[in-house]
C-alpha cells in the first residue's frame, strides 16, 4: 500500500501537525472567529467542524448542513488555514469537494459500515484529496485498517488514521478508551501511514485534554486534531470536551516531544545492550510457553480418557488469582499480569478442546474403516 508523506499533503508549522476547531459549525460569525484566534496562535496547520452531526438520538443538534460549508470555504480564503469536515455519505462528498474542502475525515460510527466506507471511496475515485480515517467505534482493528485500505484501493495515497478511542461499557474517566495498544499495532502493520490522536473524544473532558495529547506524543503519534471553542460552555454539541484556543495554545506549547532515534552513540550502545537483554528474556518466555503447551496437551489427553471437559471454571479463577497475587509480589501490575494469563489460558482450553475434537475424529474414521 503507497502511502505519501504527511508534509507532502499539508504544511506543518512544527511536531506535532494540529487540527483544531469547534465539534459544529454553528454560525458564520463563530466559524470565523474562532479560526482567526487559532490562526494568530500560531500552533495550528488546519480547521476542522462538523458539518454534519451523526448523533446518537433524534430531536439535537445534528450540524447546519449544506449552509455552513460557504462559511468554512471563507476560512480558507480570508484566514488562509486548509479545512477539513466528515463526510458519512456519497451527497456529502459531492457538497464538501464543490465547496474547496481541503481534507476529508471519516468518523467512528461510519467506518463501522463498510458498505458507506466504499460508497464514499467511489465517491472519491480519480479526486486527489487527503481522507483520514477515525477508527471504528468498536475496538476493531481489522475494521479500521479495511476502511483505509478501501480508499488505498481506489489509487488514494493521501491518508491518516485519527485515533479518538473505543466505546466501552466499563466505568472509566475517559468518554472512550484510548487502548492505546490498537494505533500502535496499526502503526506496525502500517508503518508508512500517519496517526493522528483525537484527544476530545478520547477525553469526553477538557480537564483531560493536555495529559491524553501528551500520552498521543509519547506514543510517536504524527498530529493532534482538539475540538476548539471561543465560548466552550456554550457550545450545541459536545461542550464538555472543547477548549478555547487560548488553551489550545497553551497544551501544544507544553508538550514534550521526544525523539525516536537517540542520536547518541553511548546512548545508543547502552540501549542496544538492554534490548539484547530483553530479546533473550523473551525467548526463554517463549521456549517456558511451548513447555507449558506440551503439558497443556497431556492434561487435554487425560482428560479426554476420563470425559473431563477442557473448561473447569474453578481452576481458572484459582489460577488467575493466584498468578495475579503472585505477579503483585513481584512487583508487577496485577491488571497486566491477569491480562497475560487471560490469554494463556485461553489458548490452553483451545488447545484441549482441538485434541479432544481431534481423538474423536480419529476414532470415528477408525469405526467407519472398519
Amino acid at each position: 500500500m503507497k502511502i505519501d508523506k504527511l508534509s507532502n499533503w499539508i504544511s506543518i508549522k512544527d511536531r506535532p501537525l494540529v487540527i483544531a476547531g469547534p465539534c459544529s459549525a454553528e454560525s458564520e460569525e463563530q466559524v470565523i472567529a474562532i479560526a482567526k484566534e487559532l490562526k494568530e496562535s500560531g500552533k495550528v496547520d488546519a480547521f476542522r467542524a462538523g458539518i454534519w452531526k451523526p448523533r446518537t438520538r433524534p430531536n439535537t443538534f445534528e450540524g447546519v448542513g449544506l449552509v455552513g460549508l460557504p462559511w468554512m470555504k471563507r476560512v480558507k480564503e480570508e484566514v488562509g488555514l486548509p479545512i477539513t469536515t466528515e463526510v458519512a455519505n456519497a451527497s456529502h462528498v459531492e457538497l464538501a469537494l464543490k465547496h474547496d474542502v481541503d481534507i476529508l475525515w471519516i468518523g467512528a460510527r461510519t467506518t463501522v459500515s463498510p458498505f458507506a466506507v466504499q460508497e464514499i471511496a467511489e465517491a472519491l475515485r480519480g479526486v486527489d484529496i487527503p481522507v483520514m480515517v477515525k477508527n471504528p467505534i468498536n475496538a476493531d482493528l481489522a475494521l479500521w485498517m479495511g476502511a483505509i485500505e478501501r480508499f488505498s484501493h481506489l489509487g488514494m495515497t493521501k491518508l491518516a488514521a485519527i485515533h479518538r478511542g473505543f466505546s466501552t461499557a466499563e466505568k472509566s474517566k475517559y468518554r472512550n478508551l484510548p487502548i492505546w495498544s490498537i494505533p500502535i499495532e496499526l502503526k506496525r502493520l502500517m508503518p508508512d501511514l500517519p496517526i493522528i490522536c483525537d484527544p476530545s473524544h478520547i477525553a469526553g473532558d477538557r480537564e483531560l485534554i493536555s495529559e491524553v495529547c501528551q500520552k498521543a506524543m509519547d506514543a510517536s503519534m504524527d498530529g493532534l486534531m482538539v475540538e476548539t471553542h471561543i465560548t466552550p460552555d456554550k457550545a450545541l454539541s459536545d461542550a464538555k470536551q472543547q477548549v478555547t484556543p487560548m488553551t489550545l495554545r497553551n497544551i501544544i506549547g507544553s508538550l514534550s516531544l521526544r525523539n525516536e532515534q537517540g542520536g547518541n552513540k553511548t546512548f545508543d550502545e547502552a540501549l542496544q545492550k538492554l534490548r539484547a537483554k530483553i530479546d533473550d528474556a523473551d525467548r526463554e518466555i517463549l521456549e517456558l510457553l511451548h513447555m507449558r503447551m506440551n503439558i497443556v496437551n497431556e492434561i487435554g489427553l487425560s482428560k479426554k480418557e476420563n470425559n473431563i471437559t477442557p473448561l473447569q471454571i474453578s481452576r481458572m479463577d484459582a489460577v488467575m488469582k493466584n498468578r495475579a497475587e503472585l505477579g503483585s509480589k513481584l512487583g508487577l501490575d496485577e491488571k497486566y499480569v491477569e491480562d497475560i494469563f487471560h490469554v494463556i489460558h485461553t489458548e490452553s482450553v483451545r488447545q484441549q478442546t482441538k485434541i479432544m475434537n481431534d481423538f474423536d475424529a480419529g476414532v470415528s474414521d477408525k469405526k467407519d474403516k472398519e
